[in-house]
């Protein structure tokens, strides 16, 4: 078993933080994005979508996606849960989540494609995009920071892969120049709660 991955991307990110909550310990085979490496023969035959992280399996099977890679973890280990307990706990921290990948991190990422010079060519850029994104980037910090006025973390009580979403979304936004705003102290708190934990430095 081992995962596909490069080590400066945030979806492998999640992963790597999540593995280190649960203390599983799996190797990583870093496939280098800058030198196109996800775009290679040997690496589409594994992903065709050419996209990062990947999970070989011992039988050689592959599983893709950041969440269902996850998921497979959770399932395998339970404890510490992090996708929530009761059907009710399991669908706030769906929603939360689901919140943070289409909303916070995917504005970040649209941000980083459309103005960032690693995209330079190889993909169409509008820095009008860029900018529209990076504004709504900085709106999904403040609702955030609004929100955690009521809870510690992003889907309640407990840390959860919400809190990962969030935290490696706000992490690489800085890549772009994207700051968590001045009045979001709630929002700060936490970053800077969560970025204490032992496994943000996976």
């Amino acid at each position: 078993m081992r995962i596909f991955q490069d080590s400066s991307a945030p979806n492998p990110r999640r992963v790597r933080i999540f593995l280190a909550e649960k203390q599983i310990e799996i190797p990583f085979e870093q496939i280098d994005l800058a030198n196109q490496q996800q775009l290679g023969e040997r690496f589409l035959a594994i992903n065709p979508l050419g996209e990062l992280p990947v999970l070989e399996l011992d039988d050689g099977s592959y599983i893709t996606e950041t969440m269902a890679i996850c998921r497979y973890f959770e399932l395998l280990h339970p404890d510490p849960c992090l996708f929530g307990n009761s059907p009710r706990e399991q669908a706030e921290v769906e929603m939360w989540n689901r919140r943070m990948e289409f909303h916070l991190l995917l504005n970040v990422a649209h941000c980083f494609q459309h103005s960032h010079p690693f995209f330079a060519g190889s993909k169409p850029q509008s820095s009008d995009y860029a900018e529209i994104s990076r504004q709504r980037a900085g709106e999904d910090m403040v609702l955030i920071n609004t929100w955690l006025t009521e809870r510690p973390f992003i889907a309640g009580d407990k840390f959860t892969v919400a809190d990962i979403t969030a935290l490696c979304a706000i992490d690489f936004a800085r890549v772009v120049n994207i700051r968590i705003p001045d009045s979001s102290d709630n929002l700060a708190d936490w970053h800077q709660r969560v970025s204490a934990r032992p496994s943000s430095s996976a």
